[in-house]
């Protein structure tokens, strides 16, 4: 490489690891050093708002700073005074919560999500808020009118999406977790684009969004986004404690790999036809090919899914865009579904014509269960891609894209995730050992059944053994 080529690198490349009282600790050896005495919470916070003023001028993954740092649980909690941000389509007591969109004046939130509770027992900092897409519907974090996120790893790039601004953060370094969630993919999309973990836990495990109970099917499920495994299994024990449904197995808190060996699909194309690129393939493929050297049976496997699933959900997204222009006004004031961004008024719109399949879509979605668990049978977990394709640039999935080129592109890149929202079940991406020609991040999904978290955090603990995850820092 020539010293012309290294410095373009270096000029798109984004990160703000230093030796600060962060240093390069995860969330659990920063918690574990502040325990210690060896750094200060306050001081703590402090350098990790000083990261992000650092980091924002070139990523701009962030809605709303908060001049003085929210700490978490008075009494501790195992991530107590490690930084973080609370994603912007989630209610924090004192702030305006705008979910990505021009199209209202949001109302300043009166009090805490039952999520932003739960995520403030686990100890956390709260240091502000992070940017979305509008309403959280693509998986690029993108506007017509405002700049866009960038990936840290290359910031011509997409850094996923919904939950891009927490995942730009996470991997520049600015800090170690994040709150993400996840309808579609927006914890798992933008944690593959970044080179980060993201589980997508299994419905019901986290305290319930008010707004998803009313739907017909609850898609989303709140969690985090962060640097390594035991961060993201950490939380999860953490947020436990504050509540824990008694309807699901107990996860506790996962240390490391188990013994066991376990039989897992490999489905490297993903059921409703769409194929992976050549990228994708390999880095999956090589996945497999490690379980293999673990211990781990793998074999092929597929999945009976209706073939007018991605319609059925497509129809469906529609249907909550629709709701939300139906209901805006409760988000805030003036509020002009005119003024949603082309995506958000083109699954309105495809949603318009097809409204009266709507009974024939939910029964549709919800038989997927019946599919999706057939083609676990004799299997512990399924290994896919997170997509189809490696991360675009910046402007391919933009919401200014004609509708009909940008939903066709859309669906030849979220191939995957969207069925374990529709089922429930647990899922979690993870950077496989490739990366794309130009150094980009490949993420590795493992999909499990319902309240199986376990099991996905210990098969992901060993591929971190066996390999540890290609840091941004070490590059």
């Amino acid at each position: 490489m020539t010293t012309s080529e290294e410095q373009s690198e270096t000029r798109t490349r984004v990160h703000v690891f230093r030796d600060d009282a962060l240093g390069d600790h995860d969330a659990v050896g920063l918690a574990r050093a502040i325990r210690r005495r060896e750094v200060g919470a306050a001081e703590v916070a402090r350098d990790a708002a000083a990261r992000v003023r650092a980091v924002e001028p070139r990523l701009h993954a962030v809605q709303t700073h908060l001049d003085v740092p929210a700490h978490g649980s008075d009494s501790g909690g195992l991530l107590a005074g490690v930084p973080t941000f609370v994603k912007d389509n989630t209610d924090y007591r004192g702030l305006p919560t705008g979910h990505g969109s021009v199209a209202f004046a949001p109302h300043v939130a009166r009090r805490h999500a039952p999520f932003t509770r739960q995520f403030l027992s686990t100890g956390v900092t709260v240091l502000g808020k992070t940017r979305l897409p509008e309403f959280g519907f693509s998986p690029t974090t993108e506007y017509e009118d405002a700049v866009p996120v960038r990936n840290p790893w290359h910031a011509d790039h997409s850094a996923g999406g919904s939950s891009g601004g927490s995942a730009a953060l996470v991997a520049a370094g600015a800090v170690p977790i994040a709150h993400a969630n996840d309808g579609g993919g927006s914890i798992r999309i933008p944690a593959a684009c970044c080179g980060l973990v993201g589980l997508k836990p299994t419905r019901g495990r986290m305290v319930a969004n008010a707004q998803g109970r009313q739907l017909p099917i609850d898609l989303v499920v709140d969690g985090v986004v962060s640097r390594s495994v035991r961060d993201s299994a950490a939380f999860l024990a953490a947020a436990e404690k504050h509540w824990r449904n008694p309807k699901l197995p107990p996860v506790g808190l996962v240390e490391g790999p188990s013994g066991r060996r376990l039989r897992i699909g490999f489905l490297p194309d993903s059921p409703n036809g769409v194929r992976s690129d050549a990228d994708t393939r390999a880095a999956v493929t090589e996945t497999a090919e490690r379980l293999e050297r673990l211990g781990h049976t793998v074999e092929p496997v597929e999945l009976s899914i209706d073939p007018h699933f991605t319609d059925d959900f497509l129809t469906y997204w529609g249907l909550l865009s629709f709701l939300i222009g139906v209901t805006g006004r409760t988000l805030g004031t003036d509020f002009d579904r005119r003024r949603m961004d082309g995506l958000s008024r083109g699954l309105r719109e495809t949603y318009v014509r097809a409204w009266r399949t709507t009974p024939a879509v939910l029964r549709r979605l919800k038989r997927t269960r019946e599919a999706y668990a057939a083609g676990f049978r004799g299997l512990d977990l399924i290994l896919s891609p997170v997509l189809a394709h490696t991360t675009p640039p910046i402007g391919h999935l933009s919401p200014a894209v004609p509708y009909a080129t940008l939903i066709e592109r859309l669906l030849n890149y979220v191939a995957f995730t969207p069925v374990d929202n529709v089922v429930g079940t647990p899922s979690i991406s993870v950077p496989s050992a490739s990366t794309t020609p130009d150094g980009l991040p490949i993420g590795v999904m493992f999909s499990a059944r319902p309240g199986a978290e376990r099991t996905l955090l210990e098969l992901a603990f060993a591929l971190e053994a066996d390999r540890p995850f290609r840091r941004l820092q070490d590059v």
